[in-house]
């Protein structure tokens, strides 16, 4: 993904809280981040540069040397964070004095805004402080999915323009990468597929659930929006997958679509099983109950699914 112009320092210490004197410590010390310069030598942070100063704050604050961990990737700075997070005794978690802003609602209002008013610098940084304030699962369930789906509304009442959904699908595109680079799943784990059936353009959801079940120990593999029963039941074949994720969000009214999932569905055979969820997926709820697809009404039930449905995977190959 392009990334937007270079901020000077003192935009990094505004949206960081480091000074400008430890960042240029971890730079030059530790190369922590490599700026790139003006042709005057002026050091131009980018976005990606500001948000591994974030997880590197964040890492340093829970006790970690910066010597430690400069060199880690953000992915896994990103794990390291969230591990530590999982680890915090409770009390310390419920009394943190910025609970006040660890409201997801607020977090998806201001990522919203920053929607609306095409800017994409504002919208990575609600982001990424909300991954930082949030457990994974919340933020993912309570952030970015109903991001996505208020962003898909206001498109098709025609109150956003296609170029604000544009940007934001690219930023929360990159942004759930980072977060499903951090996760890592043995080889021996069993693989599922995630896409969109044909005539389905919108691949937010699709993603969404790859992260979901990389974060269950699955090996996630995502094929990219519009797919054919055809190459959908190929690339199953081809991973060897256990499972097939599919996401329908719109339009509800696909006179094709119904054909195709239980064609899907005969495609994979028995052995292979179908999730399917979205907003528009109630819409052919007798097409799903023909192909037999399990129906999970959001993400904490997708979780659920893909949990049981691993457990029963690996104890039939045990």
């Amino acid at each position: 993904m392009e990334s937007t112009p270079g901020h000077s320092i003192k935009v990094v210490v505004r949206r960081t809280g480091l000074s400008a004197h430890v960042i240029r410590v971890w730079e030059k010390r530790y190369q922590a981040v490599v700026p790139a310069r003006t042709t005057t030598n002026r050091r131009l942070y980018s976005d990606e540069d500001i948000a591994r100063l974030q997880w590197l704050q964040q890492a340093v604050q829970a006790g970690h040397s910066i010597g430690r961990i400069a060199h880690l990737s953000t992915p896994e700075l990103m794990k390291l964070v969230r591990a530590e997070q999982a680890a915090a005794p409770l009390a310390q978690r419920t009394t943190d004095k910025e609970d006040e802003k660890k409201d997801p609602g607020e977090f998806l209002e201001r990522a919203l805004v920053a929607v609306q008013g095409l800017d994409a610098v504002s919208l990575k940084e609600q982001l990424v402080r909300a991954s930082i304030a949030l457990s994974q699962q919340h933020l993912l369930e309570e952030v970015v999915q109903p991001l996505m789906e208020r962003i898909g509304q206001m498109w098709q009442e025609g109150t956003l323009r296609v170029s604000d959904e544009h940007m934001a699908s690219a930023v929360v595109r990159s942004f759930i990468g980072n977060i499903q680079a951090s996760f890592q799943v043995s080889k021996a784990a069993p693989h599922v597929v995630a896409t969109t059936p044909a005539g389905q353009l919108h691949e937010m959801g699709a993603l969404l659930a790859t992260v979901v079940a990389t974060s269950e120990g699955w090996n996630s593999t995502f094929l990219g929006p519009n797919l054919p029963a055809e190459e959908i039941a190929g690339a199953a074949a081809q991973k060897g997958a256990k499972a097939v994720l599919l996401s329908i969000v719109y339009p509800g009214d696909d006179p094709h679509l119904g054909g195709e999932l239980v064609k899907l569905r005969r495609l994979l055979g028995d052995d292979i099983a179908l999730l399917a969820g979205g907003r528009a997926a109630q819409h052919y709820r007798l097409f799903l109950d023909q192909a037999r697809a399990v129906t999970p009404a959001n993400l904490s039930d997708l979780r659920d699914s893909l949990r049981l449905l691993r457990q029963e995977t690996i104890s039939a190959q045990g």
